[in-house]
């Protein structure tokens, strides 16, 4: 069962069965099989020698592929060390533990503005804005920076429940980390939290584990690096703070006595702090279809934190990034529109 970074997003389901462009793009896989067994049967021996021979320098072609995926690889990990810091005094500035300077605070519309004012009008502005300032309170830092972030983004929003936004008040920071050189293809998400009451690990973390070579028996599958597992870590919960599970009280009724007594039990409840706690991938068990749905959602966030929310956070925080996805989507919609819908069905 692999989930390609370039088509991660393509689980079927049963309503995506329902679904005629769907249905439609699965029956032009099949008639593309069909074509090209039809194809290859009717070429001279001589002929399709030179087809396997082709199709021999393909393979070839996809693990030189490889290679330039792990280079990639190679350089995000280069180039995630000269983000870093830039990454680092977002940190202190939204934690409040670095206040920037004026000049640092300037940015281009509020020149813009002021420009556009009125010179009587800029008085009354700068009137209003001393009052306002001498009312205002002073908040540290950007508070819920990221809370923000996760209620606005509705991929993070559907896992998000109420009694988790307290908690991710206390997310200071994301960081992603790419592996070593000499490591097997990850990366792993880092979930940095100042002290709370509600458990006493500093960093949360999560391994999304990838395939970057060729499938031996399906070569032609390949499209870039895979994520093939996940790992989640252990939360050290205060005792009464675990929001993963919920405590019932249930009657249960003697069956010799005919009494009755109230038992408790602790049983899962949804929270995004499950996120930690993913379905575990086994070569030797294949995953019901709502296990794959699930684990391909959480590949689709893992590379979303990645390739998105963290380089990108201060637009996810104002909701700039939020437009720019949705035109996104809205041209992809229009592509769709022009041309046949693309289904990944490798459950290999």
């Amino acid at each position: 069962m692999n989930y390609t970074m370039h088509s991660l997003y393509s689980k079927v389901s049963d309503q995506a069965m329902q679904n005629p462009q769907v249905l439609a793009a699965l029956q032009d896989k099949i008639d593309s099989v069909s074509h090209s067994a039809s194809i290859m049967d009717s070429l001279p021996k001589s002929v399709k020698r030179r087809v396997n021979a082709l199709k021999n320098l393909q393979v070839n072609s996809t693990h030189i592929e490889a290679k330039f995926y792990k280079e990639v690889h190679e350089l995000e990990r280069k180039y995630s060390a000269l983000y870093q810091p830039l990454f680092d005094k977002r940190r202190n500035i939204v934690s409040g533990e670095v206040e920037p300077t004026d000049e640092e605070c300037e940015w281009q519309s509020d020149h813009e503005d002021e420009a556009a004012l009125a010179e009587d009008m800029k008085k009354k502005a700068a009137i209003e804005e001393k009052t306002e300032d001498a009312n205002e309170e002073k908040p540290k830092g950007v508070p819920e920076f990221w809370l923000t972030i996760f209620r606005s983004v509705d991929m993070l929003s559907d896992m998000l429940q109420e009694h988790d936004e307290p908690i991710l008040k206390h997310l200071q920071d994301i960081k992603v980390i790419f592996s070593g050189p000499d490591q097997p293809m990850s990366f792993t998400l880092e979930f940095h939290f100042e002290p709370n009451e509600y458990f006493t690990n500093t960093v949360l973390t999560k391994v999304y584990k990838m395939k970057s070579e060729p499938d031996a028996e399906d070569p032609f599958s390949f499209e870039g690096p895979e994520i093939i597992d996940c790992d989640g870590c252990q939360i050290d919960w205060h005792k009464g703070k675990d929001v993963t599970v919920k405590t019932i009280k249930k009657k249960q009724k003697h069956k010799g006595r005919g009494t009755a007594r109230v038992i408790t039990k602790q049983v899962p409840n949804d929270s995004f702090f499950n996120f930690f706690n993913p379905i575990k991938v086994s070569p030797d068990k294949e995953l019901d279809e709502d296990s794959e749905y699930t684990l391909a959602t959480d590949f689709e966030i893992g590379h979303f934190f990645r390739e998105r929310i963290v380089p990108r956070a201060v637009l996810y925080f104002t909701g700039e990034a939020l437009e720019d996805d949705e035109n996104e989507e809205d041209e992809d919609d229009e592509e769709e529109g022009d041309s046949k819908v693309s289904v990944n069905l490798d459950h290999n």
